[in-house]
């Protein structure tokens, strides 16, 4: 009966269902720049690699390696090797440059890496799109699909100007949607020259197989003439993609249990409005033997079910407007800015309804024990 009649209070039930929807929706689309960028990081490691920084880095840019020491942690026990006999892995410098957003045409950050010959064959991921790879010595840099996307004058035979060099962009490649394909990739001693750098930011190798790493490990952090920390690329960029998105998460639920509490008194007030205009009912329904715990219950199922009717909405609407969108943000994994897809997923849309629920229970309770402990016989003297 409590059901049936919910067509007749359309216009207060709706209340509940477009506050539910708000909460739900704003809750949801914040999270899926979480979701996308830990996504997006997840996507960057690989299991079989690991990545070589200085002892008292966090992250790739704060680490500082000198070039001397690249040699020695090439020879490590460990590392993959090549037809050719050479350890497959790559010493990385990283540098910021700006350049034109295509949305508004501001200024926006980007990472120059450079990488050697070999950071192709260690990322087995990456592969060219279009045009060429650039020509060790010469300032020439490969583009990222994600930063062609979010960066003007990145197309294959442009001219761009970092600081006081122009370098011309010779490809484009595509790195399966991670943090890489936000970057432009150059030849490292060329990058490292234009920059006056004698120091790299790490160095990325390619593990040879299981145990692999705790072989390089202890070879490397025991050689008295380094101070390294080696870590599973995997495990690195998980690390790195906590706090930004543990920041973005946090941002999440507190603007959701804003809304949320207003949620709550519009819920209040439309459940005990739906709860005074059916005294009589509630009073016929005691008087003929049903109990306050079915009366609670019937009002609690009733807030229930429009919060999960709202929720569903919402997360339509997150799922609709945000899933699938491209933006571009600081990545907290020493990265100037990394493009990535936000994701509106299946777990998004459960934690939604469990905050619906929860919603809908405290705006439903209160109303419900009112109507328990009404007066039956007050109730039908009043009608």
């Amino acid at each position: 009966m409590n059901l049936r009649s919910l067509p007749q209070r359309f216009a207060t039930s709706l209340v509940i269902v477009a506050g539910i929807a708000g909460v739900v929706g704003v809750l949801i689309a914040v999270l899926s720049f979480a979701t996308g960028l830990t996504h997006a990081l997840s996507t960057t490691g690989h299991p079989d690699r690991a990545i070589v920084l200085h002892k008292q880095a966090g992250s790739e840019v704060g680490s500082s390696i000198p070039h001397d020491w690249i040699a020695t942690i090439m020879d490590g026990p460990g590392i993959a090797r090549g037809g050719d006999g050479k350890a497959i892995g790559s010493a990385e410098m990283l540098a910021t440059v700006n350049l034109p957003r295509t949305d508004n045409g501001l200024l926006g950050a980007l990472s120059l890496r450079g990488v050697t010959a070999k950071a192709l064959d260690l990322r087995s991921e990456t592969r060219l799109v279009d045009g060429r790879m650039f020509r060790p010595g010469l300032r020439e840099v490969i583009a990222g699909r994600g930063a062609q996307s979010r960066y003007r004058n990145l197309g294959v035979g442009s001219r761009v100007k970092f600081g006081e060099s122009e370098w011309t962009v010779v490809g484009a490649f595509d790195s399966g949607g991670g943090a890489h394909d936000s970057e432009l990739l150059g030849d490292l001693e060329t990058v490292l020259s234009s920059y006056n750098r004698t120091t790299v930011n790490s160095v990325t190798v390619k593990l040879a197989g299981p145990g692999a790493l705790e072989q390089l490990n202890a070879a490397l952090t025991k050689d008295p003439t380094l101070s390294v920390l080696v870590k599973r690329e995997t495990a690195y960029y998980d690390e790195q993609s906590k706090s930004f998105s543990g920041f973005l998460t946090i941002i999440a639920y507190f603007v959701g249990g804003i809304m949320a509490l207003g949620a709550i008194f519009a819920a209040l007030n439309t459940m005990y409005s739906a709860v005074s205009t059916r005294t009589v009912e509630i009073a016929t329904l005691r008087a003929i033997g049903f109990g306050a715990g079915a009366v609670v219950m019937s009002v609690i199922v009733e807030a229930l079910l429009l919060s999960v009717i709202g929720a569903l909405i919402g997360a339509f609407i997150a799922w609709m407007f945000f899933n699938g969108n491209t933006v571009s943000s600081l990545s907290g994994a020493g990265l100037a800015q990394i493009a990535y897809q936000l994701r509106v997923g299946l777990d998004l849309v459960i934690v939604g309804i469990v905050w619906a629920c929860v919603v809908g229970l405290i705006g439903g309770l209160f109303p419900a024990i009112r109507a328990a402990r009404l007066p039956v016989a007050t109730a039908l003297r009043a009608s």
